[in-house]
């Protein structure tokens, strides 16, 4: 899926407030070798954020009115065509959407717009989340929920404004909302550049791996506590959005997973946000690499299996009211039948 020739696009997102413009900004100083182009949009007639963006690396493209992020993104098609039709195509595109824009359409429109997938690699999503006000965020806004859990990076910004037992009780939510995306804590939106760049949350290769085995960088007790660590939930409201893992080693039927998957992402693919897998697949000697947002869905052979390597599938649904029971069965009920003898 990914390519040297592609530009990385990285889309950040973030509930109202929670600092998208000074992390932009802080994206855009730091990494001034490279030429950013930035598609910024705004709710609302009168755009403010675009005023406040930096404008030394790249030019900006601000949307014509209405979210990019609705079921029509007309807009950000024809700002991304824009972007690729210039004179010197920029190392690397950063989409911001607004505070209550749901990112999912968004991802999208990578996997389903044809004159993008040989030119764009979507590489992650980047949610900000603010650590005093968050609470409220995810106790009454679905999009501030969606927003997190569609994030390969969360960025806990303003952890200087709450006491070390909110921002852990914190991380335990996040933890529930989105296991697999790494946690970085910050101040006035200062974490690495680096550690946002390059994440590969929708790279065949390495996209799953970032999913379910702990990066060594993000190890420390400062960025991403231990679950030894955690101690009683500071708060009493159940998200029903969650984490399901699935792991099965027995050879699965492709045929099978193929019909399993598409009826599944077309009965619940409204709430499931986002499923990734490898899938060892009898009969190939490659892995099979799934990646889907809602109802869309991208997969292919991947690499080899290593000689040393464990040929097991391995599955990661994030979505809503997921019942693992199901789906558990349903990647059971794909495993090949016996070879006969």
């Amino acid at each position: 899926m990914s390519s040297t020739s592609e530009i990385p696009v990285t889309v950040l997102t973030g509930y109202l407030g929670s600092g998208k413009t000074t992390l932009l900004n802080r994206i855009l100083s730091t990494a001034s070798d490279l030429r950013i182009a930035v598609i910024e949009n705004e709710a609302g007639e009168i755009g403010i954020d675009q005023d406040l963006v930096i404008r030394s690396v790249e030019s900006l493209i601000a949307t014509n009115g209405g979210c990019v992020c609705c079921a029509v993104r007309d807009d950000l098609i024809e700002a991304l065509s824009d972007v690729l039709n210039a004179e010197h195509p920029p190392d690397r595109i950063v989409i911001e959407t607004s505070g209550l824009a749901d990112p999912a359409p968004i991802a999208q429109t990578f996997f389903d717009t044809a004159r993008f997938r040989d030119r764009l690699r979507l590489d992650g999503i980047v949610t900000l989340v603010d650590a005093k006000h968050s609470w409220l965020h995810l106790d009454e806004s679905s999009e501030a929920c969606k927003q997190i859990a569609l994030a390969d990076r969360l960025v806990i910004n303003k952890a200087d404004l709450v006491e070390a037992a909110t921002l852990d009780a914190l991380e335990q939510r996040l933890e529930r909302l989105n296991s697999g995306a790494v946690r970085l804590r910050a101040c006035h939106a200062e974490v690495p550049v680096e550690d946002l760049l390059e994440v590969g949350g929708f790279d065949r290769e390495r996209a799953f791996n970032l999913a379910t085995e702990p990066d060594s960088r993000f190890e420390s007790e400062a960025l991403r506590p231990m679950a030894e660590r955690r101690g009683p939930l500071a708060h009493a409201h159940q998200d029903d959005v969650s984490t399901v893992s699935l792991v099965e080693d027995a050879a699965l039927d492709g045929d099978a997973v193929a019909g399993w998957l598409t009826i599944l992402l077309r009965v619940q693919g409204e709430d499931l946000f986002r499923t990734k897998g490898i899938l060892h697949v009898r009969g190939m000697k490659e892995r099979f690499v799934i990646q889907a947002v809602h109802m869309m869905l991208d997969g292919g052979p991947d690499r080899p299996w290593a000689p040393d390597e464990p040929r097991k599938s391995r599955l990661v649904f994030i979505g809503r009211n997921l019942d693992r029971g199901a789906l558990l069965a349903g990647l059971r009920s794909c495993i090949a039948s016996p070879v006969p003898s």
